[in-house]
């Protein structure tokens, strides 16, 4: 496992392709924070002493290389506006992204391997063909409509659960859980439909292997039998399918924070990019690509656990 870990470790080089790409990207948008930076009106003599203040006038790769070395020493630079830095901004922000994105992937997993597992073992049922359905119903809706009809249903209609807002962990744990209820069910239900397809897929053709069907003979109880010996070598698609849903998962944050009020890194990223605050778009891109570097670690690494011809190769 320590090879294994080694060896998907390489992949993290990348990381400084990804920075580079970031700085490139929001360097090349069209327009100039100095301008907005200089107040109403500046003449060409106050931009340019901004200019020089940033250091925008400096050649493109000293630009970066002033930006990456602060980087590695967790000097994200400063807002353009507030002067607040990026990483005490991006930091106060990530706990609520991460609570919304841990909730979303949890109902996503449980519901979707659950919906899998009924589906697969009894295939061409009218309950088989309920899950199928369900399940491509819930790739097609798209999440913000499906945000808003719990809002609707559940928050003013039944006010069972607050429509917006959050509130810390560490304040109160009920709150902090019924606050983000709403918008973890709206985000996962997509990934849940996808996770769905790929556990009724797998489980399918590994309930008819021999081995399985041996210890079914053997008078194993379906649970046992399912659960630690089908599920368990159906895995791996099903974990390739939670990853990619994962990263995708993290970008769709953006429109669930808008929609819940949740004071995330999505309506930071929101804001940041319509007040052309580039330092802080920046640390919210690198911040969000060094999240899904490690989710696709994360997924490397169960290969391991689920194959063990991975573990040993």
């Amino acid at each position: 496992m320590l090879g294994l870990l080694v060896r998907r470790l390489a992949f993290t080089v990348p990381m400084l392709v990804v920075s580079f790409c970031v700085f490139s990207l929001i360097v090349l948008v069209p327009g100039d924070p100095a301008v907005a930076l200089a107040g109403e009106n500046p003449d060409p003599a106050q931009i340019a002493a901004v200019r020089e203040r940033l250091g925008l006038d400096d050649p493109f790769l000293l630009q970066f290389w002033n930006w990456f070395s602060g980087v590695v020493q967790g000097d994200l630079g400063q807002s353009l506006f507030s002067s607040q830095p990026v990483s005490e901004a991006v930091f106060s922000r990530l706990p609520a992204t991460l609570s919304l994105a841990l909730l979303s992937l949890a109902v996503a997993l449980v519901l979707g391997v659950t919906v899998g597992v009924v589906a697969a073992m009894r295939p061409g049922s009218r309950l088989d063909r309920v899950a199928t359905f369900a399940a491509s119903l819930g790739v097609a809706v798209p999440y913000f409509w499906v945000g808003m009809i719990l809002v609707l249903l559940l928050a003013i209609n039944a006010t069972i659960f607050p429509a917006v807002g959050y509130v810390p962990l560490t304040e109160n744990p009920l709150q902090w859980f019924l606050h983000l209820v709403l918008p973890a069910t709206a985000l996962g239900l997509a990934p849940a439909a996808v996770i769905a397809r790929q556990t009724r897929a797998g489980m399918t053709g590994v309930l008819r292997e021999d081995y399985v069907r041996t210890a079914t003979a053997k008078g194993l109880p379906p649970a046992r039998v399912v659960g630690r010996h089908a599920l368990k070598n159906a895995a791996v698609p099903v974990v390739t399918a939670f990853g990619l849903e994962a990263s995708r998962l993290i970008g769709g944050t953006v429109v669930i924070e808008q929609l819940f009020a949740l004071p995330g890194l999505g309506s930071l990223a929101y804001t940041s990019v319509f007040a052309r605050d580039f330092p802080m778009v920046q640390g919210v891109l690198l911040v969000v690509a060094a999240l899904v570097l490690l989710i696709n670690l994360l997924v490397d690494l169960s290969y391991g656990y689920f194959d063990p011809r991975i573990r040993q190769s």
